[in-house]
């Protein structure tokens, strides 16, 4: 077991509607897209495969989908979508838990390798990436990149999301590369829910290292799936990490 914090029940069953906008076709388009050309004719697996959001339609394209997920409630909810026959989901940590066969393509996305709290065990996951990669092979993780910039001297907490039916904010410790995601939603009854999540936040120089640790190597780095170029205003990157043939 990881230091990843474990996704409830509760969580599991509102997730697919609180993130709907990120099943959108306007999102989810060029993700496929992207993906789906770097599998080519090979198989693809997913860490933190969650609920399916990704997995599911990727298979849908005619990619031989596999993930690992490691909150059970997550799995239960993406098996209502996919039989295990059509898309098989170990349940298990991403940073050491190993699936049979060789993969074209390992891809990770939406911060998920931040649920990793510490720095080995990110560099565990790089591994297992490797780990799972045939020669030629891509390790593709999605990633915001860290806010910093927006903090002043004395300040702690960066909001995210401020509208009608929710208020996002992040407070980071800075010595640790931690930081804490809350989450105030407002459902229906007018009624306010409050949750919150710990993640350790990595630059995209550090993800490199660790590429380079397991013995990978940056191929690109983009702003988005739509292939932006990546600058240093980019709110986040798409970086592909190639196994030597």
């Amino acid at each position: 077991m990881t230091s990843s914090e474990l996704w409830t029940r509760t969580t599991a069953e509102r997730y697919d509607a609180e993130e709907s906008e990120m099943s959108s076709a306007a999102v989810l388009g060029p993700t496929l897209a992207f993906l789906a050309e770097l599998a080519g004719d090979g198989r693809a697996l997913e860490f933190a495969i969650g609920t399916g959001r990704v997995g599911v339609p990727l298979r849908e394209r005619g990619v031989p989908v596999s993930g690992i997920e490691l909150s059970e409630h997550m799995a239960a909810v993406l098996r209502r979508k996919a039989d295990e026959a059509a898309l098989p989901v170990a349940v298990g940590d991403m940073a050491t838990t190993v699936v049979p066969g060789k993969f074209s393509l390992v891809y990770l996305v939406y911060n998920t390798i931040t649920n990793l709290l510490t720095q080995d065990e990110q560099v565990a996951c790089f591994r297992n990436a490797a780990r799972h990669l045939a020669p030629g092979g891509r390790f593709v993780i999605e990633l915001g990149v860290p806010p910093l910039r927006f903090l002043p001297p004395g300040q702690v907490a960066v909001p995210f999301d401020v509208s009608e039916r929710h208020l996002g904010f992040d407070t980071f410790d800075l010595a640790e590369q931690i930081l804490v995601s809350h989450h105030f939603t407002r459902d229906d009854d007018g009624r306010y829910r409050r949750g919150h999540s710990r993640h350790r936040y990595a630059w995209p120089a550090e993800l490199d290292l660790m590429a380079r640790i397991a013995g990978l190597e940056l191929e690109r780095r983009i702003a988005d799936w739509d292939g932006t170029p990546f600058t240093q205003d980019s709110p986040k990157h798409v970086s592909v990490w190639r196994k030597p043939v």
